[in-house]
């Protein structure tokens, strides 16, 4: 795409406003509910187009990761904020009928999973709140939710989102957030790895495209830089890591690192993201059965083998206590849980170097998986390239705390919060893994430094991934970054309820899972997660979760529950 295709664009978009802020919110709605409608119906099509990509085969469990983190993402959320729209429709705020709560720190919070029977049904033992910033009551929290839709005919003219290019309902998700969130008409510029995805996304964003509200763009880094400069650009949105924001706002080269340094940036206009960084995994330490110890393996598997860590979320670091009796065995389940776990390709740029600066960092670190191209790190000597460096593949470390004498594992856990909160870059999110009997015994302490924990999405017994696939849940960083310390960015999106001033999104899930789960009294029906990356059924479950996720109705039930059983 050249510059003239740009300019073209951009000034389509500029006309494109005054239509978007004609329309009511009924019109919106319509809109929203029309592109839910094109989602579902060229699912299959998304699902084949990521599976090149990604290069995977299109018989493996793991295309459900496709249809889950793509077309149903998108879809939930489209559903989600349809209902927003209809209870501002109808003068009422989006959070009626929504339950409330509070958090220590003088957090209000609002709770977002689960909303109704279904999310009781196919997310048993799931829940999520989002923590509204200290200070804020409910009264003010109500008043204030729908942000810009309040004033729909207000617009604030054209925002750029660049996409990204590793989970491909990001765009389009970002793309809904700019024009719902701050009502502006978005210019999708997509990351070269997902063009393939084109034709497809053309289909799924067209009524918006039709209104003049979306236009997408294609091309390298020199489209990007064009676009995001451009003086009828107001706004930018990116995903991507920190230094692809260092290089917008401040530019490359040693004069980019020094107008950092001078926090003089050469981007002329306020600019969102959501980047990446060091994500721990911190294991409180209890007495677990074997098949707690292999379930839970897996899952700390899944937090980074999922999309081939891929992901800016991916968990790279779990923390555990030295002296739990069970570390050992722990760590022996784990590595044989990365070796076990499906192969896969290195799809993504400059995937095989971040692994190999992992090997120069850490020489003795151990080869897994049938190619050898996952790498485990266990508590080496010095942590610091681990902590420090997100190497966004297939690289996983352990770190071990020393705090003695700690039966109840509060000594543990406060200091693991301090060294993830200190010591490694980044705040997108933090899982949490506990025995309901540690926590039990921990009681409010638990809950008084999980507040400390400054991360925008903490996952209690659950990946964080939960956070992004719950339309409702915000995602994001932890607020407060400065603009020439970014870490994971700043703002957040998805948030379908549109709540002003969100710190956190925090979610928790069953320990086990069923049958375990009632046999031991958690009252969880969810069996092994489908986003597991050996859940055998993952891809059935996720198209059947699409179709739901379009037309919810209890007639879908079944067909899930018996794929998610033999998962």
């Amino acid at each position: 795409m050249n510059e003239t295709q740009i300019d073209e664009a951009l000034e389509q978009l500029t006309e494109g406003e005054k239509t978007w802020g004609s329309l009511s919110l009924a019109a919106r709605r319509g809109l929203l509910d029309e592109m839910r409608t094109l989602t579902v119906r060229h699912a299959a099509e998304w699902v084949e187009a990521a599976v090149g990509i990604k290069q995977l085969d299109p018989s493996s469990p793991l295309v459900g990761e496709e249809w889950m983190s793509g077309p149903y993402s998108l879809a939930a959320a489209l559903g989600a904020l349809s209902a927003t729209l209809a209870k501002l429709d109808e003068g009422k705020s989006p959070l009626d009928g929504v339950g409330f709560g509070y958090a220590p720190g003088g957090r209000t919070t609002v709770k977002v999973l689960p909303l109704n029977v279904f999310d009781r049904l196919l997310l048993s033992g799931f829940s999520a709140e989002v923590w509204l910033q200290p200070g804020i009551e409910r009264s003010e929290a109500r008043q204030s939710a729908g942000l810009t839709q309040r004033d729909p005919g207000r617009t604030h003219g054209v925002g750029v989102v660049l996409g990204a290019g590793n989970i491909f309902s990001i765009a389009p998700l970002d793309t809904i957030y700019e024009l719902f969130a701050n009502n502006r008409v978005v210019a999708l510029k997509l990351n070269p790895i997902t063009d393939p995805l084109l034709p497809v996304l053309t289909k799924v964003l067209a009524p918006f495209l039709a209104v003049g509200a979306v236009r997408i763009l294609t091309g390298g880094p020199d489209v990007g830089t064009y676009l995001v400069r451009h003086k009828l650009v107001d706004h930018v949105h990116m995903t991507g890591s920190a230094l692809t924001y260092d290089a917008i706002v401040f530019g490359t080269g040693e004069e980019g690192a020094r107008r950092k340094a001078a926090d003089d940036p050469v981007l002329d206009k306020e600019i969102t993201a959501e980047l990446g960084g060091v994500s721990p995994t911190i294991v409180l330490p209890g007495e677990w059965s074997k098949s707690d110890i292999e379930f839970q393996a897996n899952h700390v598997a899944t937090q980074r083998l999922h999309n081939n860590g891929y992901n800016c979320v991916a968990a790279q670091v779990v923390v555990l206590p030295k002296h739990w009796a069970q570390r050992e065995e722990f760590v022996a389940a784990l590595r044989k849980a990365v070796d076990d776990a499906p192969p896969r390709a290195a799809y993504y740029p400059g995937s095989d170097a971040r692994v190999s600066g992992a090997d120069a960092s850490y020489p003795d670190a151990q080869h897994l998986g049938s190619n050898g191209a996952r790498v485990l790190v266990v508590d080496p000597a010095d942590r610091n390239a681990l902590l420090r460096t997100e190497y966004f593949g297939p690289v996983l470390g352990v770190i071990e705390l020393d705090t003695e004498d700690d039966d109840s594992g509060e000594r543990f856990l406060s200091e693991a919060v301090r060294v993830a909160n200190d010591e490694f870059v980044g705040t997108l999110g933090a899982n949490i893994i506990a025995h309901p009997d540690t926590l039990a015994g921990l009681g409010d302490t638990f809950e008084r430094l999980v507040a400390t924990l400054r991360y925008g999405t903490i996952a209690i017994n659950a990946w964080t991934g939960v956070g992004y696939l719950t339309p409702t849940a915000t995602w994001g960083a932890f607020p407060g970054h400065r603009r020439n310390d970014i870490q994971s960015g700043t703002g957040v999106v998805h948030n379908a309820f549109l709540l002003d001033r969100p710190e956190r999104t925090v979610v928790r899930g069953p320990f086990r899972p069923a049958p375990r789960s009632i046999l031991r009294g958690e009252w969880s029906l969810s069996p092994k997660p489908p986003w597991f990356v050996n859940n055998r059924t993952s891809a059935t479950t996720g198209r059947l979760l699409v179709d739901f996720a379009g037309a919810p109705g209890w007639a879908k039930l079944p067909a899930i529950f018996a794929s998610a059983l033999r998962g």
